[in-house]
C-alpha cells in the first residue's frame, strides 16, 4: 500500500458554486456571437436568393442603370465643355473693361489737368483785376486775406496721422458714428476741421492742408475713407502749415480746446501728431476763388443810424 503512486486529489466545485469566469459572460458572449442575428438571417436569406450584392439582377433593370450612367457622363461632359468654350469670352470681356477703366482714368486725368490750367489762369485774371482796381497795396492784401495769392511767413507745421494699426480696408476698424470717436484709430473729416478751425481761432493768417490753400470758400469734407478738401481727395499724413507768431500760435492751440481734442485722440486712439514753430512756411494760392452770389455792398451808413 505504501509503494503505490499517490494520484492527486480531484477537486470539483460544489453545486450551487459560482463559475470563476461568470463575471466575463458579457464579453464572451460578444465574442462568440459579434453579429446580430437579426443580420445573420437576412444574410442567409439574401444568399439562399442568389442575391448579386446590390446590382440589378434582369436586363431590363441593368439597361436602365447603364443608360444613366451614360446620361450622367453625357451631362457632366457638356457642362466641361461649355465651361471650356465659355472661359476665353470671358477672359476678353474682363480685358476689354480693364482698357476700358483705363481709357477712362486718362481721360479723367487730362480733363483734370485742363481744370488746373483753367483755375490758374482765372486767379491770375483776378489778381490783376484786383491790382488795377484797388493799387498794389490795396490788391495784395485782399489777394493774401482771400487766399488768392501765394503767402509765406514765420508759423507753425502741424503734421497728423492715422494710427499705426489703422485699417483701410472693409473688414477692419468702422469710421467713427458719434460724437466721441468710439471706434477708429482713423482721422477724420470732422477731426480735420476742428485742427483747422483751432489754428484759426489760435491766430493764424493762412492755413494749407497737404499744399491746398484754404478760404472762406473751402470745404472739408468725407467721401467714404477719404477726406476731401475742395473736392480733392488727400491721402495721409495730413501736413497743415498755418502763418502766424510760431510759437504763440503753437502754443495757443495747444492749450485750446481744439488742441485738447486731438490731445484726446492721440491718447485713446493710436492718432500720431506732430506740431513744431517753423520761421518761414509757403502756403499756394487757391485754385479759384469765384464769388458766384455774393456782391460788395455800395451803400454808405451815416453816423449814429441803425
Amino acid at each position: 500500500m505504501c509503494g503505490m503512486p499517490q494520484q492527486p486529489p480531484v477537486r470539483s466545485s460544489p453545486r450551487g458554486a459560482p463559475r470563476p469566469d461568470a463575471s466575463m459572460s458579457l464579453i464572451t458572449n460578444v465574442m462568440d456571437h459579434s453579429l446580430d442575428d437579426g443580420y445573420a438571417e437576412a444574410a442567409t436569406r439574401k444568399r439562399a436568393a442568389g442575391g448579386t450584392g446590390g446590382l440589378p439582377n434582369t436586363l431590363r433593370a441593368r439597361l436602365v442603370l447603364a443608360g444613366g450612367l451614360v446620361l450622367a457622363a453625357l451631362v457632366v461632359t457638356l457642362g466641361a465643355a461649355q465651361t471650356h468654350v465659355a472661359a476665353p469670352v470671358v477672359a476678353k470681356e474682363r480685358q476689354e473693361l480693364i482698357d476700358r477703366i483705363d481709357r477712362e482714368t486718362k481721360d479723367a486725368d487730362r480733363l483734370q489737368g485742363d481744370v488746373d490750367a483753367l483755375r490758374d489762369d482765372v486767379g491770375e485774371r483776378q489778381r490783376v483785376a484786383l491790382r488795377e482796381s484797388g493799387g498794389s497795396a490795396g490788391a495784395d492784401l485782399v489777394g493774401m486775406l482771400s487766399g488768392a495769392t501765394a503767402v509765406h511767413g514765420p508759423g507753425v507745421k502741424l503734421v497728423v496721422d492715422d494710427a499705426k494699426e489703422a485699417d483701410s480696408g472693409d473688414g477692419g476698424t468702422n469710421p467713427r458714428q458719434t460724437a466721441d470717436f468710439s471706434d477708429t484709430g482713423r482721422l477724420r473729416d470732422r477731426d480735420l476741421q476742428r485742427v483747422v478751425n483751432g489754428l484759426w481761432a489760435s491766430g493764424a493768417e493762412a492755413v494749407s492742408v497737404n499744399g491746398q490753400r484754404l478760404t472762406a470758400l473751402s470745404a472739408i469734407r468725407a467721401a467714404g475713407d477719404a477726406i476731401l478738401v475742395d473736392n480733392k481727395p488727400l491721402v495721409p499724413p495730413y501736413t497743415v502749415l498755418a502763418v502766424g507768431d510760431g510759437q504763440r500760435l503753437a502754443t495757443r492751440f495747444q492749450d485750446g480746446a481744439d488742441g485738447l481734442y486731438l490731445h484726446a485722440l492721440e491718447q485713446n486712439f493710436g492718432i500720431r501728431a506732430t506740431i513744431s514753430a517753423e520761421g518761414d512756411v509757403r502756403l499756394p494760392a487757391a485754385p479759384s476763388v469765384i464769388v458766384r452770389t455774393a456782391q460788395p455792398s455800395t451803400e454808405k451808413t451815416e453816423k449814429g443810424t441803425s
